[in-house]
């Protein structure tokens, strides 16, 4: 293990086991993955949904056997699916995961197009709650669907009042309607809870909407908070969850996803195309199951380092940032500020409406020109993301520390100027 360079401010037992503080920043440049490879050698990368953490041990052990074995060939069998459901039961008391009503798919947004296909047509409306995952927007309009949506409310969590709004519009004309539930939600790190979820299934069913669940972040919920799994709502029957290991593992490379179908949606998922089963990876899938069956004590000890970085960087943001806006996040390994409070964008020159996700703007294109810190842009996310920036602070201590520092620098130097 390689200790960062900040080691005394990190206390002994969380250097031992943290897999955020176990890889310095030569061999996170090493990475050929976007994150470290996006943006100049000079720049600190905040931005893409990639942890600087090593593999865990289990699963760099199943991909070795696999390897030594040349057993790259096509995906088999419902280990993944077996494997979820005991993690579900384990984790979330979900009890009533049935393997029969999964269906393997290459990632969790492809997964979320099949199911959209087997459920709407094309012009029929996709409701989302801005400011939300950019691909949201890209994949469905992408896929000749409307998105319809239904901001998120000045607390960050879901405007049941938007929400029924947004259905009855999608329904006019009696169309066929979905609504894309985020669930934690990217990129606020809200985590649902199980009466929210109970009153989105029961609008749903009251509107005649399925509900697709993008339940991706679901492994990385915080002290303080627990998940509920869409599918455990009362009402939820008819409709679908799509889940993976990859964000919680840091498995983006390694492709595979399953979609869990409520008892009532049975009969959509035995109309999914048998050639969808074919993109899935078969070394994600075994890097997959991997991490659900073995990979629980690697986990926990990322949540405990999860856990210390968000306390970090609610002291960092006061003392460096202490007029930007920030809820401390329930889940994920991402921070929604509110840049507004600092001036650093003109509403004139702001983009409306989700974009590239590679696109910067206002404090974005601030703190990357002046601090060489890459963030998300806010604008990409929907309504609600102008003037707005995600900070990913799945890394270690000793790199947020550096980035707050010089995001602070830069906004007192740009004060004095």
């Amino acid at each position: 293990m390689v200790k960062v360079n900040d080691e005394s401010m990190v206390p002994a037992d969380r250097l031992r086991t943290d897999p955020l503080v176990q890889l310095d920043r030569e061999q996170l440049r090493r990475r050929s993955s976007m994150k470290w490879r996006a943006y100049p050698e000079d720049v600190l990368p905040l931005w893409v949904a990639e942890m600087d953490v090593p593999l865990a041990p289990p699963i760099a052990e199943a991909l070795h056997r696999a390897v030594d074995l040349g057993d790259t060939g096509y995906p088999h069998g419902t280990a993944y699916a077996e494997a979820l459901a005991e993690f579900a039961a384990h984790r979330w008391g979900w009890d009533s995961l049935r393997v029969e009503r999964t269906a393997l798919v290459p990632d969790v947004m492809l997964g979320i197009v099949e199911v959209l296909r087997l459920i709407t047509g094309p012009g029929d409306a996709v409701v989302v709650c801005p400011p939300v995952y950019p691909p949201f927007y890209a994949f469905i309009e992408h896929d000749a669907r409307r998105v319809i949506e239904a901001p998120l409310g000045s607390d960050l969590r879901l405007d049941f009042d938007t929400l029924e709004a947004a259905f009855v519009a999608a329904r006019e004309g009696r169309r066929r309607a979905a609504f894309l539930l985020c669930n934690p939600h990217n990129p606020t790190g809200v985590v649902h809870t199980r009466a929210e979820l109970d009153a989105v299934a029961g609008l749903a069913q009251r509107h005649g909407v399925r509900v697709v669940s993008d339940e991706i972040h679901a492994p990385l919920v915080l002290a303080g908070a627990s998940f509920t799994p869409f599918l455990t709502a009362d009402g939820a029957q008819d409709g679908f969850a799509v889940l993976s290991a990859s964000k919680a593992w840091n498995l983006a490379g390694l492709k595979s996803a399953l979609v869990v179908a409520g008892p009532g949606a049975v009969g959509d998922l035995r109309r999914m195309p048998e050639e969808v089963g074919h993109g899935p990876s078969h070394l994600g899938a075994i890097a997959h199951t991997a991490a659900l069956r073995e990979g629980g004590a690697w986990l926990d000890d990322l949540l405990l380092g999860l856990d210390a970085n968000r306390s970090l960087l609610g002291e960092l943001i006061a003392r460096h940032l202490p007029f930007a806006g920030y809820q401390a996040p329930q889940g994920t390994y991402l921070a929604w500020l509110n840049c507004t409070p600092l001036g650093l964008h003109d509403d004139a020159d702001q983009p409306e409406g989700p974009g590239v996700v590679g696109d910067l703007s206002g404090p974005a294109t601030f703190f990357f020109e002046q601090a060489k810190v890459a963030l998300s842009s806010g604008h990409v996310f929907g309504s609600g993301g102008a003037g707005r920036v995600r900070l990913n602070f799945g890394t270690s201590p000793e790199i947020l520390r550096e980035a707050l520092g010089a995001m602070g620098r830069a906004v007192a130097d740009r004060a004095g100027a």
